[in-house]
């Protein structure tokens, strides 16, 4: 998230693990623009931030011309901004999934090869695997597996066409904040052939960061014979 206030600090970070796959995250909504809020005032709010509010951000991404217009080139003013951090990009995803959005997505796509990306996440998670780990949030999951499945499937054909790669799925969208050592080893036990992302949010002292640091959850990596890789290590096409 090139606009937030730990930008700095992280790029710092990541320069000393150059073995990091860091990818941009675009942020178009619940956070604040690079660009001076006067110029994309289409797309924020009173305050200068983007609207916390999904629904009626898209709509107006979709059909205000003008807000396109800004979008284009507030995203043009993100990839900049990793750019001159001097990090290899090696995916590109979006805050509360946004790239999901066919004018946010085209927008990147459009944008983002002029960058050199190469990878971007398609936030699918299955979901009986999802139900099997955690027993919990049944709509929730099944909602996230099916209303979403039109929107991931033009996605992925864009990628296609794009001869861009990405995952097959990702685990995490469903349990945010509650990735333990628990639900991760029971996800691990139960991955399907492909590519599978999985994500945290961790934070010192959460249970995210335990999961990470977990022995168990070390063991269960090397028992389920998986082999570790950023987005732009991944060998296939996108699916």
């Amino acid at each position: 998230m090139v606009s937030a206030d730990a930008t700095g600090d992280a790029v710092a970070r990541a320069r000393r693990l150059p073995s990091l796959g860091v990818g941009l995250h675009v942020v178009v909504v619940n956070g604040r623009p690079v660009l001076p809020p006067e110029s994309v005032g289409s797309l924020v709010e009173r305050d200068g931030n983007f609207p916390s509010d999904l629904l009626a951000a898209g709509v107006r991404y979709f059909f205000d011309p003008q807000a396109r217009r800004q979008l284009e080139a507030e995203i043009r003013g993100q990839f900049e901004a990793f750019a001159r951090t001097g990090l290899a990009l090696d995916h590109v995803n979006a805050q509360n999934h946004m790239h999901v959005h066919p004018t946010v997505f085209a927008t990147i796509l459009r944008v983002g090869r002029e960058f050199g990306m190469r990878s971007v996440r398609v936030p699918y998670e299955p979901f009986w695997p999802s139900w099997r780990s955690a027993h919990r949030d049944f709509a929730l999951r099944l909602g996230n597996a099916v209303l979403l499945s039109p929107w991931l499937s033009l996605m992925r054909a864009r990628l296609r066409h794009a001869g861009l790669r990405s995952n097959d799925i990702v685990f995490g969208l469903s349990d945010t904040g509650r990735m333990t050592a628990e639900r991760v080893r029971a996800l691990l036990a139960q991955l399907p052939d492909g590519v599978t992302e999985m994500y945290f949010h961790p934070d010192l002292g959460n249970v995210e960061f335990a999961a990470l640091c977990d022995a168990s959850v070390v063991d269960a990596v090397r028992d389920a014979g998986v082999v570790p890789s950023t987005f732009a290590g991944i060998l296939h096409d996108a699916a």
